[in-house]
């Protein structure tokens, strides 16, 4: 700071006080420092405790970046900002614990419309019996409240605005968000209660759950399950190896797992589903349902039209006449039975064979599929049926290699 600034701060202290000179250099963009922080050391059972209290400002934003620790941020009707760090270390003599505690620097302050709260281990190496735990309670009405832990479990409820969070490993539990989401971890769980905005979550490899989200979904684990009671906007839905559930969707629904079983309920639109091996089961959706699969069966219930393919497991599927867009319907199992129910007002044109039909069926329900074979009883034969109904419309492709085909009418 230069002579004439220093002059200038000299005379406004004299003027209005120190008070009133941290006022006006806020908006400036100067550091703000906690309020009231107190520090208190005191034994635990066996270990040493030190409990770190202090209050802010309320500002528009929040932002928490700790080395280590878990982190609780919870939103209340107060009007500022307080805070609770609560460190902990193992059996040791009290003037070890308290130089250990000097080492992880807490400090808290407001700088321009931001709040920060920051834990700085400033020490060597960590010590292996030393951990963290930040409670942190804002008003409710917080546009934005972004959260950094390098290891610690995250909790964030009761923010009107949008939560930003990260953790190197931990697991996380969000509810109570009027904003959007967007959660990382490492590797541990992912809980998600109500949101009202845009989720995007991601883990290395622990388990997603999602209670009920007005907006759009995004979810990845690199090996954990997945299930989503409620999204309001679409998802999209992808674990390296484990199962998928979704019960409840507006919008397009797109799930991918390495091998896992994937079940979906009430989709209200399309559907694009893909497993390297496990089965497959959809109760109705809306539009197109693509389903594919390495080796399980495929159960799709109440679509319009579908895209279903699996190496080697039966497949039924139920088509019913939604009102929207029509499209080609084209199903094929390596080996396994084909199921398919028509409702009474779907029309299709059905083209269907099985190629080694020894031992093999096609049957139907309906009169104006024409069900044929070629070759004789002594050699391979294969099986074929044609056939509009309803006068005919978008295509519907069955074919096996080896299997029965039915084609039967659904009943309401």
């Amino acid at each position: 700071m230069n002579s004439r600034m220093e002059l200038q701060l000299k005379h406004a202290l004299q003027i209005v006080g120190l008070a009133g000179v941290l006022a006006l250099l806020a908006p400036l963009g100067f550091v703000l420092s906690a309020q009231a922080q107190e520090t208190h050391v005191s034994r635990e059972g066996g270990t040493w405790g030190q409990e770190i209290t202090g209050s802010l400002a309320a500002v528009r934003n929040l932002r928490i970046k700790v080395d280590m620790g878990s982190v609780v941020v919870h939103g209340s009707q107060q009007q500022g900002i307080s805070y609770v760090v609560h460190t902990h270390f193992g059996n040791s003599s009290e003037q070890d614990a308290r130089r250990q505690f000097e080492q992880y620097k807490i400090t808290a302050y407001v700088k321009g419309d931001t709040a920060w709260v920051v834990g700085d281990w400033q020490g060597g190496r960590r010590p292996r019996h030393f951990s963290g735990e930040f409670n942190i309670t804002v008003p409710r009405e917080m546009a934005l409240v972004k959260l950094e832990t390098d290891g610690g479990n995250v909790e964030t409820t009761g923010v009107a605005g949008r939560v930003e969070a990260g953790s190197g490993g931990g697991s996380m539990h969000l509810d109570d968000i009027g904003g959007g989401v967007y959660a990382e971890t490492g590797g541990g769980s992912i809980d998600v209660g109500t949101v009202n905005g845009d989720l995007g979550l991601h883990t290395g490899g622990g388990p997603i759950e999602v209670h009920r989200a007005n907006g759009k979904v995004i979810a990845e684990t690199g090996g954990g399950s997945v299930e989503i009671q409620s999204c309001g906007q679409g998802a999209v839905v992808e674990t390296g190896g484990s199962n998928i559930t979704v019960r409840h969707c507006n919008g397009k629904v797109k799930v991918s797992t390495g091998g896992g079983s994937v079940d979906l309920s009430d989709i209200g639109g399309p559907a694009d589903i893909e497993t390297g091996g496990g089965s497959i089961k959809l109760s109705s959706a809306k539009g197109h349902v693509h389903a594919e699969t390495g080796g399980g069966g495929i159960e799709l219930l109440g679509v319009p039209s579908a895209r279903a393919e699996t190496g080697a497991g039966g497949i039924t599927v139920k088509l019913v006449n939604t009102g929207g867009e029509r499209h080609d319907s084209d199903l094929e199992t390596g080996a396994g039975d084909i199921t398919v129910y028509l409702a009474s007002d779907v029309a299709v044109n059905v083209r269907a064979s099985v190629d080694m039909g020894n031992g093999h069926h096609i049957t139907s329900d309906f009169p104006d599929i024409r069900i044929g074979s070629e070759g004789d009883k002594w050699g391979p034969k294969t099986l074929t049926a044609e056939g509009k109904l309803n006068g005919g419309g978008p295509a519907l492709k069955v074919h096996t290699s080896t299997g029965d085909i039915c084609f039967k009418r659904a009943s309401h």
